[in-house]
């Protein structure tokens, strides 16, 4: 398939963005450690019990704890000397103890209720606190909202995506703590159009797909104008370069042909996830949430900030088919294939090149449109401080 002539006026667009660096992007630029007035997944909901467990978000550390089935979560830190409070236990009910010397700290608004090796009648009660943040708990996933002391922080629903809270699904997925580079390297990287083409040809995932040497790309926006998404206009499967030769260098007979101009070879889409009436197979929106839509199912990913060196890695795979046997059977595929082949070698051939970034300086070139789309989606709808 030939691909269609470029739009002029997107063609001076992307000369021009050649020429930009991270200053042409204030706010992105300056959000190493994330995006702030967000709700995001932390843990599994399983995961979190009586027993504290600490996590990292946005450059803070917090500690998590369940109370009468509820989880809490509180900054991860003493006031007194600076003990990490996960080290600590629940003491008593709704309650969580610092180890060193008995600083007890309410779960659910973090002030001291008692100093216990300073009496009953300890001056200090009520008066320190640690900070609490707002939890939730949806999708079987520990939600945390990292703000600027809002007591009012929006629905937990309106960071999520919509078909995932008003449809059944079935969630299967991983989480990685630790992950290599800075949260935005991850983000431009899912949402990048010309890696997976190159990078991933090798990859288990894409072993029996026919992958495109370059396409015509256009971002288009959601009807909500919330998503932006890719959308190919032209597919080029084949190419010579001059003074090289031809890429790929041979067909392998075992790659299916995605052509868009044979339905015929298209896997069959699952009717619920055709209802969605997605913009694009590949979407991204704030504060970073990627969705890709296949056949069978849709791919979600988060990369939650952690310091500015590293993010926690956040994959789900949903199937929008919750009866008992397709759930079973989208089970067994995740765990036994999609797990390690997918969420595993594929995704990790990403973490590689996220890990070994090292920008700005950079150097954009046409397929980057995506990546400057997804900055500037941050410059327009990113939650100012003080809301």
């Amino acid at each position: 398939m030939t691909g269609e002539a470029r739009d002029p006026a997107e063609a001076m667009v992307t000369r021009g963005a050649e020429r930009r660096d991270w200053r042409t992007w204030p706010v992105y630029e300056a959000s190493a450690l994330g995006l702030r007035n967000y709700w995001y997944p932390v843990t599994w909901s399983s995961r979190v019990g009586d027993r504290p467990v600490q996590a990292q978000l946005l450059g803070e550390r917090i500690v998590l704890c369940r109370d009468d089935g509820r989880v809490y979560a509180l900054r991860d830190r003493c006031p007194h000397r600076g003990v990490p409070l996960h080290l600590g236990r629940k003491r008593f009910p709704g309650t969580l103890t610092c180890p060193y010397h008995g600083w007890t700290y309410r779960l659910d608004t973090g002030v001291l209720c008692a100093a216990i090796t300073d009496g009953p009648s300890s001056p200090i009660a009520g008066k320190v606190s640690v900070r609490a943040y707002p939890v939730a708990e949806r999708l079987g996933l520990v939600w945390v909202f990292v703000g600027d002391g809002q007591t009012n922080p929006p629905p937990v629903e309106d960071d999520i995506p919509q078909e995932l809270v008003t449809r059944r699904v079935v969630v299967e997925g991983r989480i990685q703590s630790g992950r290599g580079g800075n949260w935005r390297y991850a983000a431009e990287n899912g949402f990048d159009e010309g890696h997976a083409k190159f990078l991933h040809r090798d990859a288990l995932w894409a072993r029996f797909r026919r992958l495109p040497v370059w396409t015509d790309t256009r971002i288009v926006r959601s009807a909500d104008g919330r998503w932006i998404s890719r959308r190919w206009v032209g597919v080029h499967w084949e190419a010579d370069f001059p003074g090289l030769g031809r890429w790929p260098p041979a067909h392998r007979w075992w790659r299916l042909a995605k052509n868009p101009a044979r339905p015929d070879r298209q896997p069959k889409v699952d009717p619920r996830i055709a209802a969605l009436d997605l913009p694009g197979m590949v979407s991204v929106r704030l504060p970073y949430i990627l969705r890709v839509a296949y056949a069978s199912y849709i791919h979600y990913e988060w990369a939650v900030p952690e310091d500015a060196d590293h993010h926690r890695y956040v994959q789900l795979l949903v199937s929008f088919r919750p009866e008992a046997l397709p759930r079973l059977w989208f089970r067994l595929q995740y765990l036994a294939y999609i797990r390690w082949v997918f969420h595993g070698q594929f995704t990790g051939q990403d973490a590689w090149m996220v890990d070994v970034m090292e920008i700005p300086p950079e150097r954009l070139y046409r397929p980057d449109v995506s990546v400057i789309e997804w900055r500037r989606l941050v410059e327009e709808q990113h939650r100012p401080t003080g809301l």
